[in-house]
């Protein structure tokens, strides 16, 4: 982008917010924050952080010095082969004897260093060592002494905590994060020489109006802090732009700062995953050598695959580099009952999923006191298994030709304070969907659109990406014309990368439609018709060849057809009365409205005009599941490389290493699926696989990993079939090459 003869605050006031990322110091391409980074310009990867497969976290309480034994959890981690650990160390309490001013020491610590006792005792176990701050909250002196650390609410109140009220929540992005927490993260690495420092709610606690904020982002943008969350607001987007500018050069001088007394260490940070975070995954994926994904638990309505995507949204960004699944052993609801221990059965089912997905698992333990000891064995057992099992759990490759994109951009320019429904509903149909259809898939983070990271992928989903720029929408064409499908649904591309609505839908070309302009919904009583006579046989009809009409999605769009369409398989039956029931009759019988555009411009592209994804995720019909699966199936057109045919609900997960193909079986089927916590394990029967084998593969033995033993081959050409007899809670059936 071209700088016009402004000055920066001259430049972004008289443009709003499409030249802040460009006064910000970003580049402008596909993305609202510009080429943040890929996996290629990453920091490298230290021996610390490849080799740990199984992590501890011990996250100590204040009284913990005056109660816990040390000795126990150095004895646990040796028995359970942990290879990693986090260790409390400070800013909101420092367990060691700090000497920075204002760095509150453990009241229970006396004259110990509970940190260097448990250091030493990892460092004898041969363990990689991070150690874990969190500065977010501080206590009456630090208010006193320095009123402008503390956060200030829009009313300009200092916040005291939400949940310690004899504590203040700290301003994260002035000079408390910047040079109080820079001292105590440089005092730390002198002392203990830690290979790196894992950030805990670092990032702020909500929007802070102080001093320093105003003023930065006063100076930096020309704009006053926004009092409102409508994304389309001139200083509430160019704050977005700006909290992250200032986030992230935070963590580029706690790293500077680290690395000058240890250059292998790193900044953790502990920041979320997904369309729906704060930070560009980009720029934190390239400044770290492992990122740890925290998502400890389900809590309310969530299915046991949440954390595979949280694997799948981390490993878009990270690359091969080592991506850690942080799990809790408690309940993780509203009511945090931080101190609970849920059953086995679920801290088992939500591990071995992550496993499945390229995650090393990272226990967590709130307070180092036992108080329910119920877990120990469950997580030993997992740990013990993967490390006998761990040449089939490294430098892996995804065997998955589908990827389903995800966009940040879309999540805060568009969704803005209803992204929860607005965008991640959306991905959530797909992915429940795709888990259902036994396809395996792969997160794409709308930043790496580039032919090389699609080199892999035959086919992209894209849920309601609304927010795309004209260069990213230039790469999805180039994909389609080079062979690659495509499939998207609603308001895709019908946004720039601001949030700025077209006139038209960015992508109309390749959907064969343009907009008129409307927008329908809620549709209440709408149905879509299945056009067997005209296309009998279709394989878009697949499972549904008894069924001459379905639901149809909430809300559509309005859209012209470029041209004719050859096929027309799924038809609109517009909205009629629900009540009173005499009145419930269709009004129109037959339109020819399409619910389904299909192209074969090179590639196959298939447009949805309304929220059948999102639609699918509120109400799990079954009808739209197969709608979903088959659309798939026919814009990949090709013999899938991994095919499983049997009874229950099964995340398959298929990967290469240099010496074996592994395929995870995870078997989901419970009455405690969308809700946990799981009780127990319910087996099913008989699976059979079927491999399209890679020409370069040549296959000498199957091995079921957890049944522990060898199962027999059969061999056609390329193809290869086992069978794996049942399943409890995962198999993995591991194909030496």
């Amino acid at each position: 982008m071209k700088r016009p003869a402004l000055t920066r605050r001259e430049f972004l006031q008289s443009t709003a917010i499409a030249s802040t990322a460009v006064a910000l110091g970003h580049t402008s391409r596909g993305g609202t924050l510009g080429k943040a980074g890929s996996p290629a310009d990453s920091v490298p990867v230290p021996a610390w952080a490849s080799k740990p497969m199984r992590w501890e976290q011990l996250t100590l309480v204040e009284d913990d010095p005056a109660h816990f034994d040390p000795a126990f959890w150095l004895d646990y981690y040796k028995r359970s082969r942990a290879d990693g650990v986090c260790l409390s160390g400070g800013g909101c309490v420092a367990y060691y004897p700090t000497e920075i001013p204002f760095h509150h020491r453990s009241t229970w610590l006396g004259q110990r260093d509970v940190l260097g006792e448990l250091i030493f005792g990892c460092r004898k176990l041969g363990m990689s060592v991070l150690v874990r701050t969190d500065p977010h909250a501080t206590y009456d002196d630090v208010q006193q002494a320095h009123p402008d650390w503390i956060a200030v609410d829009a009313n300009g109140n200092p916040r005291r905590h939400w949940s310690s009220p004899e504590m203040w929540v700290t301003c994260a992005y002035g000079p408390y994060n910047f040079e109080f927490m820079t001292a105590v993260h440089q005092e730390i690495m002198s002392r203990y020489h830690a290979d790196g420092i894992f950030l805990n709610r670092w990032d702020g606690s909500g929007e802070c109006y102080c001093r320093h904020c105003s003023e930065n982002f006063k100076a930096a943008t020309g704009f006053d802090l926004p009092r409102t969350t409508d994304p389309q607001d001139a200083a509430r987007r160019a704050y977005l732009v700006w909290r992250q500018e200032r986030l992230i050069s935070l963590l580029d001088v706690w790293n500077t700062t680290v690395r000058s007394i240890n250059p292998e260490a790193s900044m953790i940070p502990n920041n979320g995953s997904g369309a729906l975070i704060g930070l560009n995954a980009l720029d934190t994926s390239r400044r770290a050598p492992l990122l740890v994904a925290d998502r400890q638990a389900r809590h309310g309505l969530a299915a046991p695959w949440l954390v595979g995507k949280t694997a799948k949204e981390y490993r878009a960004t990270m690359g091969d580099r080592p991506v850690i699944g942080l799990f809790g052993i408690g309940l993780e609801e509203k009511y945090r009952w931080k101190d609970s221990v849920t059953s086995n059965a679920e801290i088992r089912i939500w591990v071995l999923d992550a496993i499945a997905n390229g995650m090393r698992p990272w226990c967590s333990k709130f307070s180092a006191t036992l108080h329910d000891e119920r877990w120990l064995k469950g997580v030993e057992d997992i740990y013990l298994w993967t490390d006998k099992n761990e040449r089939y759990l490294t430098r892996r490759n995804s065997l998955a030709r589908v990827g389903l994109v995800y966009s940040q951009q879309t999540a805060w320019y568009y969704g803005g304070a209803h992204a929860d429904a607005k965008v991640e509903d959306y991905a959530l149909g797909w992915y429940q969907a795709l888990v259902e259809s036994r396809i395996q898939f792969e997160m794409v983070h709308d930043q790496l659109l580039e032919p090389a990271h699609l080199a892999h992928y035959r086919t992209l989903i894209l849920p309601n990406i609304a927010a795309l720029s004209d260069a990213q929408c230039a790469e999805l064409r180039e994909f389609v014309k080079s062979g690659g499908n495509l499939i998207a649904t609603y308001e895709t591309s019908l946004y720039d990368e601001w949030g700025k609505r077209r006139k038209n839908f960015a992508l109309a070309d390749l959907f064969g439609v343009d907009w008129t302009g409307k927008t329908e919904g809620p549709m209440l009583n709408s149905y879509i018709r299945l056009e067997h006579e005209a296309l009998p046989h279709n394989q878009l009809f697949a499972g549904l060849e008894d069924a001459p009409r379905i639901i149809n999605g909430v809300a559509r769009l309005e859209v012209t057809p470029r041209k004719t369409f050859a096929e027309t398989p799924f038809t609109l039956i517009p909205s009629y009365p629900d009540l009173p029931m005499e009145k419930v009759y269709p009004r129109v019988e037959k339109t020819d409205i399409s619910c389904l555009y299909l192209r074969e411009p090179a590639g196959r592209v298939a447009y949805f005009p309304f929220d059948i994804d999102r639609t699918f995720w509120e109400f799990l019909c079954a009808d739209h599941l197969k709608l979903l699966r088959n659309t798939v199936l026919w814009a990949n057109h090709e013999e899938t490389m991994v095919q499983v045919e049997g009874p229950g609900l099964l995340d398959v997960v298929a990967w290469r290493s240099p010496d074996s193909l592994t395929i995870h079986l995870v078997n989901l089927t419970n009455p405690m699926t969308m809700k946990g916590p799981y009780r127990d394990f319910f087996p099913i029967g008989e699976q059979t696989l079927t491999l399209r084998l890679p020409g370069d593969v040549r296959a000498k033995q199957a091995r079921l990993l957890v049944a522990e033993r060898t199962i027999a081959m059969e061999r056609s050409g390329t193809m290869l079939t086992l069978r794996v007899p049942s399943i409890l809670d995962h198999e993995v059936v591991a194909i030496d090459i």
